[in-house]
């Protein structure tokens, strides 16, 4: 791998005895690592299964790594979303954020989805939760991150910070800022990145993190929080971005962190006027751990007061005939939410569901199905987010089988089952729908999914 010599200059300067190590570490083979779904299963549960060989990440719960030989994205508990594939030091941002029952939480840089779906295992489906990204391609993947894992109580944005925060004005309890950055801790990872840094790289990210952080904080609740974290090292995005937020919104401050000891501290001698509560400020560094390299800050809002309640979304006083008769036919009971219509969408969402009118969404809570010439046609990510107790017809099929392999395929099926919708299950966990008649299942895993 070849690094700008430009940055190994910087790098040299800052960490003087320590950057031989740091250089060192850059070169070497990197961690890899997932993150389990305790929507789907308990961490240590999935870990006694033995799927792949696994090592406990030890600052997040949910986090193992794995060797190179594993190949855990080519699998069908992949594809159930039983794990969530991710960088190792990136999952102290969830860690960090600590997302709680019932709260309020918005993920304003949210894609791909590490971060979302990590705060949604936490969650465990009670409060609201939003997840936001400003590119439209990348949005799509965030909404596809969101469905894999079976999340019910969240919304997918494709919207500007300032859109949202003229919206959300002190709605949140948690706002999550894992901001665009110079992407330094991804060197090793992608040489592309490596590629793509100028010397200039760091002061223009920093300059777009002071605004995506200026209209974050205006929607956290008084005595709520700001998770704010990069993937770079640079003075200028870390401990100089957290300087000039504090400056310019002093009813802020860097919290103190307990319990994170493979982690160091922020550095204050970095930035001219940093005040001392920097330091508790987290760096992740690729020499001192296993994991690529981060930073992460939590910041808190002085005060205390309530969220400011958003008006919510209002559900259908009726549910259409054709859900209805399906409903009957394949659930054994109706969603416990709202049921929400969007042109033919039908969506199931909690009753506290903020509107979302006149901002662009891609997914408000969860998708239920399509209304269609007088019947209704579910949605994969309704079959995500069922289990096997949840419905009348289910095909469970081994996840080393080759008739799960099939499945994925888009193949056709021969099963012993009565007729109608059928949820194809995976070792007990969702995959998706398949349609009985007469002992065939016929396919319908997305087109766009399907294994080649």
């Amino acid at each position: 791998m070849s690094l700008p010599t430009a940055f190994c200059a910087r790098m040299q300067a800052l960490l003087g005895e320590e950057y031989p190590d740091f250089l060192e570490s850059l070169t070497g083979v990197r961690s890899l690592g997932l993150r389990v779904n305790p929507l789907r299963i308990p961490p240590a549960d999935f870990a006694a299964r033995a799927v792949f060989p696994l090592k406990p990440v030890p600052w997040c719960a949910e986090g193992f790594y794995y060797p190179a030989s594993a190949r855990p994205g080519k699998h069908a508990l992949y594809e159930a979303g039983v794990y969530y594939i991710q960088e190792p030091s990136a999952m102290s941002v969830g860690a960090i954020a600590d997302a709680k029952l019932g709260e309020w939480v918005l993920d304003l840089c949210a894609a791909p989805g590490g971060k979302t779906t990590h705060l949604a295992g936490r969650m465990q489906g009670e409060g609201i939760l939003i997840a936001n990204e400003i590119h439209p391609a990348r949005a799509k993947i965030l909404a596809q991150s969101v469905e894999r894992a079976g999340i019910r109580n969240a919304a997918v944005t494709n919207e500007t910070p300032a859109r949202l925060a003229a919206r959300f004005p002190e709605a949140f309890d948690c706002v999550v800022v894992d901001a665009p950055c110079s992407g330094e801790g991804m060197f090793r990872k992608d040489e592309d990145a490596a590629g793509e840094w100028d010397e200039a790289s760091p002061a223009m990210c920093a300059a777009r993190q002071d605004e995506i952080l200026d209209e974050a904080v205006k929607m956290v609740r008084p005595g709520g929080r700001v998770v704010y974290s990069t993937c770079t090292f640079a003075p200028e995005e870390n401990e100089g971005t957290l300087t000039r937020l504090l400056t310019r919104h002093p009813d802020f401050s860097v919290a103190a962190v307990e319990g994170y000891p493979w982690f160091s501290a922020g550095r204050q001698d970095w930035w001219q006027d940093a005040p001392p509560s920097v330091a508790h400020a987290f760096r992740l560094w690729p020499h001192k751990l296993a994991g690529e390299g981060h930073f992460c800050a939590l910041l808190v809002r002085v005060g205390a007061g309530e969220r400011v309640q958003p008006a919510p979304a209002k559900p259908l006083a009726k549910l259409p005939p054709e859900f209805a008769d399906f409903a009957r036919d394949t659930l054994r009971a109706l969603p416990d939410a709202d049921i929400l219509r969007a042109g033919d969408r039908l969506w199931a969402a909690p009753q506290e569901m903020p509107a979302l009118d006149g901002l662009r969404v891609l997914r408000t809570g969860l998708e239920l199905g399509m209304l269609k010439k007088g019947r209704f046609e579910p949605a994969h990510a309704f079959a995500l987010a069922l289990t096997a107790q949840d419905v009348r017809r289910v095909v469970d099929l081994p996840s080393d089988s080759d008739e799960i392999m099939r499945y994925l395929k888009g193949e056709t099926l021969t099963v012993n089952c009565e007729n109608g919708w059928t949820l194809v299950c995976t070792d007990g966990f969702a995959l998706g729908w398949g349609k009985t008649v007469g002992g065939t299942l016929k396919n319908h895993y997305p087109k766009g999914l399907r294994w080649k």
